[in-house]
């Protein structure tokens, strides 16, 4: 596609910033019968132009594989029938979710007669970049809907082609359902300068950004926002096997936290096991995971019992590998391992394999990620498991949203007050 000339995309772009700011003035009205209607109508869009769908990302990954795109991004880019199926069900899902918009989150009376209501409100308009998937074109305009704001999405420019058959069905379902079809809209140009545009808020039309990518794209958006920022930061996580942990359990969760996908965010990049059940716990989970091709980067202490793994350096510990990778130490106790983790983490999601609650719950305790489990997958690290219907991402910040961000972190609110003519003395 060809770059349009500076000044053109800052004129396009504000153009969208101001459709996308009057569509969230009507979505901030509109009925919870109606947001449901318009996702309903969406997924039946979806499922009808499979194959316009298919066909748009097939000219996409067949472009990625000419660029020589890593296999995680291809993974992360590529739809079929079953992954379009799940885009579908998870506008369902999202439409059947409670509506975020108007909730009284608490409420309270003064001595001077006074009722005070906390109430959720839109945030307005949610510009969100990302990189890859296209099914986040469809989570992230239908989560924006349902919690009545506003979507402006620039996808990667490897997908824009999915992410545009997916919006025509968005779009579609729009319009079903009465509602402005500036509620989604996506950037129509490859220019990075459109990010730029957008991380200078469009003259005021964007309320909050969510970048959904990789560090350098994350770091960029931090830099150079002047609005708001859910960040979503690599993920590093971690899976901790204490000297309580059951084996099969450990073999089973870790196969599973690294292997099921290796292109998602919640996929393991590091194990660390208990220096106290290195003998019987460290050659089951390390051949479980070899025999299915994963490669192991370990410390000399792990190469001496498993001589096949590579080298682990310094910069291991710190690496998102997105592939079938993970690096491996042995640690003194559960202590060591938080130490580990606080040290080499992102804040993202880390687990612990243990049958003593006792640990287990100090481990809960200590680890400061978004996200932290119990003899569970960090595979669980997505909106959809957590019941929320589907995710825009995983905030690793601490301010507002963190974790998975759903439609109830999509929402602010505003204090009503109701009086009988009271005055101030």
């Amino acid at each position: 596609m060809t770059a349009l000339t500076d000044v053109s995309v800052h004129d396009l772009m504000a153009d969208i910033g101001r459709r996308a700011r009057a569509a969230a003035r009507r979505l901030a009205r509109a009925s919870t019968e109606q947001k449901a209607a318009a996702l309903v109508a969406m997924a039946a869009e979806v499922r009808a132009r499979e194959a316009d769908i298919l066909k748009a990302n097939a000219a996409d990954v067949a472009a990625m594989k000419k660029n020589g795109v890593a296999a995680s991004f291809l993974d992360r880019g590529t739809l079929d029938t079953a992954r379009v199926e799940a885009i579908a069900k998870a506008l369902e899902e999202i439409a059947a979710l409670p509506d975020p918009v108007g909730r009284v989150l608490a409420s309270w009376t003064r001595p001077n007669g006074l009722a005070i209501e906390r109430m959720a409100t839109p945030l307005g308009v949610i510009g969100i970049i990302f990189e890859s998937r296209p099914n986040v074109t469809a989570d992230a305009g239908a989560l924006c809907l349902m919690a009545g704001n506003a979507a402006i999405l620039r996808c990667g420019s490897d997908s824009l082609g999915s992410s545009q058959a997916i919006l025509v069905a968005l779009t579609a379902g729009l319009r079903a359902a009465g509602l402005p079809e500036d509620a989604i809209q996506l950037v129509p140009v490859k220019d990075r300068a459109a990010v730029g545009e957008m991380l200078t808020g469009l003259e005021g039309s964007i309320d909050v950004i969510v970048p959904r990518g990789g560090k350098s794209l994350v770091a960029r958006v931090q830099t150079e926002a002047r609005v708001p920022v859910f960040a979503h930061l690599e993920g590093i996580c971690h899976i901790y096997v204490d000297k309580a942990a059951d084996l099969d359990m450990a073999v089973t969760v870790t196969v599973n936290a690294k292997l099921r996908r290796v292109g998602v965010c919640g996929s393991a990049e590091t194990l660390l096991v208990d220096r106290a059940v290195a003998d019987s716990h460290l050659l089951p989970i390390l051949k479980a995971l070899a025999e299915r091709g994963c490669e192991i980067r370990a410390t000399e202490e792990v190469r001496s019992r498993f001589p096949s793994a590579v080298p682990a350096t310094e910069a291991d510990w710190s690496t998102e590998y997105l592939a079938p990778i993970i690096s491996v130490a042995l640690v003194d106790g559960v202590d060591a391992a938080i130490e580990h983790i606080e040290t080499y983490g992102s804040h993202h999601t880390d687990s612990i394999i243990t049958a003593d609650e006792a640990t287990a719950a100090h481990f809960l305790a200590s680890v400061d990620s978004a996200i932290v489990l119990h003899n569970a997958s960090t595979q669980f690290a997505d909106g959809g498991e957590f019941g929320m219907g589907a995710e825009i991402g995983i905030a690793t910040g601490k301010m507002h949203a963190r974790g998975p961000v759903g439609v109830e972190q999509l929402t602010s609110f505003k204090y009503r007050v109701r009086g009988s003519g009271q005055t101030r003395p």
